[in-house]
């Protein structure tokens, strides 16, 4: 497989495979915005084809543990203090684990990110691609169609708290392309009387 460089649409330099693959957070980002409970390597026992003390002194130097490691998992450590996801049993079930990377998706990721490259890459890719990628993303797609219809960008906290855990979150440019793919007339991203958090200054809309 050859591996090329990308940059996505927030300027975010990444080393992927030859399919399109543009998180726009890296692991310690989403870790630091606060997923699966805080409790991704801590509520299980597992080895795959690292060593973990390796791996988190790598790939998540600086982050403290208590964002990965707590033994139960505790919504208040998720951005959008809400329970998101499936128990492990159920990704068991699924089949979605490759045996090197036993925690499952979030773990590849870590290691892709520190530059490792397996023939999981694949399938990991196009998983990702399928939740949260540009134009088939199911979720990605059904939260621009909730915030269109609603004009709320808070909507469904699940569905934006499991897009974390994808490394994404929406934003005014991934909107108004959903609008172009759609051929619709996007919502006015700011009202009239809207003013910026910082410095009391007006929004945009105001200068129109």
């Amino acid at each position: 497989m050859d591996i090329i460089r990308h940059t996505n649409h927030l300027g975010n330099d990444i080393i992927m495979s030859d399919l399109i693959f543009n998180p726009i957070l890296n692991p310690k980002e989403m870790l630091e915005a606060g997923i699966f409970g805080g409790s991704y390597f801590g509520v299980e026992d597992l080895q795959g084809d690292y060593d973990y003390q390796s791996l988190f002194a790598e790939c998540l130097d600086g982050i403290s543990p208590s964002l990965y490691l707590g033994k139960k998992y505790s919504p208040k450590m998720n951005k959008f203090k809400i329970r998101s996801g499936m128990p492990y049993d159920y990704w068991l079930e699924m089949d979605w684990m490759h045996h090197d990377d036993p925690y499952g998706w979030f773990e590849w990721y870590c290691k892709y990110s520190n530059g490792r490259r397996h023939e999981d890459d694949d399938r990991q890719i196009r998983r990702w691609q399928d939740f949260c990628g540009p134009g088939r993303g199911r979720w990605r797609n059904a939260i621009y169609k909730k915030i269109h219809l609603s004009s709320d960008w808070t909507i469904s906290p699940r569905i934006q708290q499991s897009l974390l855990h994808w490394g994404y979150y929406v934003n005014d440019d991934d909107y108004l392309f959903w609008c172009e793919l759609n051929r619709i007339e996007p919502i006015d991203l700011y009202n009239e009387d809207e003013w910026c958090e910082y410095g009391g200054l007006p929004s945009p809309k105001a200068y129109e």
